[in-house]
């Protein structure tokens, strides 16, 4: 009787021990998924697993993304698409809005036709030469999102977490609508033929709440450009053939607005928040260089 009662308590023993073991698991897989979506709480958690367990990623895995995220090895583009949707949850976001944002970025990462050709011979880039990612940007001098992206993404290319792997480029692309955008488009050229292309940028987009077409040569003299070769070429013929030819190649490759941006010639048309940029050209640098798990 005595045996038989131990043996009983010993069995259920083993049972609890294995159901606590299991709900460990689960609750590890639940939890184990990227920063972002670990740290969800409540309606926002439930929100992000709802959109997991519903989506498919685009690429490298052909079941719902909750359900890659607990593959191993894991694809790379789950764990992004997890933390871009559960930093989107936590944002405040709804699910339709959450959805059709996966969606812009699938359509923006899936390479279908041809690359567009987009003419860097009179560029001059930002980041290391033999980075592998080639991101080109048709701005406007006075484009408000402009200011913003282009020089966090600069900063990103040259001293951030896409240093080595991508390379900038600026198109002009001046907006009618946005005055006084061909001279500063003829400005940002003639900085760029006096060696002075990113320092004049940049100035000129830390100016740009307070800016005012008089200071111009204010901006390139900060720049470390000479005034007068600045005034000058500004004003060239020269540059204004070079600024034409650059608005008409954007219009050839269906710019319409700005900031527009190409990695390696094929549209991003996703968000441009310089998270989600930035995310994407990781993607793009792992596309390249063949890594697609983890």
């Amino acid at each position: 009787m005595a045996n038989s009662l131990v043996q009983t308590v010993f069995v259920r023993l083993v049972s609890m021990l294995s159901l606590f073991s299991a709900l460990v698991a689960c609750a590890g897989v639940a939890r184990a998924q990227t920063p972002a979506c670990d740290a969800l709480q409540g309606d926002k958690r439930g929100l992000a697993q709802a959109i997991l367990q519903s989506q498919h990623p685009y690429a490298c895995c052909d079941a719902t993304i909750s359900e890659c995220l607990a593959r191993r090895p894991r694809c790379v583009v789950a764990r992004r698409l997890a933390q871009d949707i559960c930093r989107r949850a936590e944002a405040g976001q709804d699910r339709a809005t959450i959805e059709r944002a996966i969606i812009k970025r699938a359509e923006s990462m899936s390479r279908n036709g041809a690359p567009v050709p987009i003419d860097l011979s009179n560029t001059t880039a930002a980041g290391e030469p033999d980075a592998k990612v080639s991101i080109v940007a048709y701005v406007c001098g006075r484009c408000p999102m402009c200011s913003r992206l282009v020089p966090a993404l600069h900063k990103q290319v040259t001293e951030g977490a896409l240093k080595g792997k991508a390379r900038l480029y600026i198109k002009m692309f001046p907006i009618r609508t946005h005055a006084f955008s061909t001279e500063t488009a003829m400005g940002v050229l003639a900085s760029q033929q006096l060696g002075k292309f990113w320092p004049f940028v940049l100035q000129l987009y830390s100016h740009f709440d307070d800016f005012a077409v008089e200071r111009l040569p204010d901006y390139a003299v900060s720049a470390g450009i000479d005034r007068a070769a600045f005034i000058d070429l500004s004003s060239d013929s020269t540059i204004r053939t070079r600024l034409v030819d650059s608005k008409k190649e954007g219009i050839r490759n269906k710019v319409d607005s700005t900031p527009t941006l190409f990695f390696g010639g094929y549209r991003y048309s996703a968000d441009l928040g310089i998270a989600s940029v930035q995310d994407a050209v990781e993607e793009e640098y792992d596309r390249i260089t063949g890594k697609s798990t983890e």
